[in-house]
């Protein structure tokens, strides 16, 4: 694998929330609002990356039978100084993630390539993959985030959680034509339900499409096959004519 498509793979192909469920908790508990949801990400992909270097760089240093409490030790390093961070220079992300951020040490997704990735290769390749598949995070829960807050108030807001010099909104729709009920954990299944569908949908136009392609292609590759052996054969028996009868 090239290293651009080790870095690509999280967005689509191999989205940790929209293909392998994972982080499930932190996308339905903060993408409330997109500030909320990306302010997570960022988070994430802080701690996806540099635990993931961290790990790489100490695989062949941490025996088999304590690797995994291993991994969380050094999880856990990086977002006790992320927690840190955060309630220093953006205080209101903060507590509007609350639990969440601790949570981030037994976040699936974290857990899951330092075992899967990071103790498999070396520190680029880790650090890469951790990039990748962070902000392939951060853009599951930001989508999520921005359904939930139109559809719940008609309109994105900025500067409310993120230390942004100004603060604001842009508008959709008027506020009393919100949808309270996106706001709440039910709508946020809601939201990743339908989400979750839709990709199907399409994974499975584009699985139909490829099976369709490689059925004529098979199709084709029989009458050629076919047709040279009714050439070969209508040759030979020109050959064999030909002796008979000269």
């Amino acid at each position: 694998m090239s290293k651009k498509e080790n870095f690509f793979k999280g967005f689509v192909k191999e989205n940790p929330v929209f293909v392998f469920l994972l982080g499930m908790c932190p996308a339905l508990g903060v993408s409330s609002t997109v500030e909320a949801a990306l302010g997570m990400g960022i988070l994430v992909i802080f701690v996806l990356a540099l635990s993931n270097a961290a790990i790489s760089l100490m695989k062949n240093l941490i025996p088999d039978d304590v690797r995994i409490p291993a991994y969380i030790v050094i999880i856990a390093s990086f977002v006790t100084i992320v927690e840190m961070l955060t309630n220093a220079y953006a205080p209101e992300l903060a507590v509007s993630l609350g639990v969440f951020i601790p949570l981030i040490v037994v976040n699936c997704i974290i857990l899951g390539r330092a075992e899967s990735f990071a103790s498999k290769n070396n520190l680029i390749d880790s650090v890469i993959d951790g990039v990748g598949m962070g902000i392939g995070f951060t853009g599951a829960v930001v989508i999520i985030g921005f359904i939930r807050e139109v559809l719940a108030t008609g309109a994105i807001g900025y500067g409310v959680y993120l230390p942004l010099p100004v603060t604001g909104e842009i508008r959709f729709w008027p506020e009393e034509f919100g949808i309270s009920f996106f706001q709440v954990p039910a709508g946020a299944f809601l939201v990743l339900g339908s989400l979750l569908a839709f990709f199907a949908y399409k994974r499975n136009i584009k699985e139909a499409k490829l099976k369709a392609i490689a059925a004529e292609a098979a199709r084709i590759a029989r009458e050629e096959k076919a047709a040279a052996l009714a050439a070969a054969k209508a040759k030979e028996e020109a050959t064999v004519w030909h002796y008979q009868y000269s």
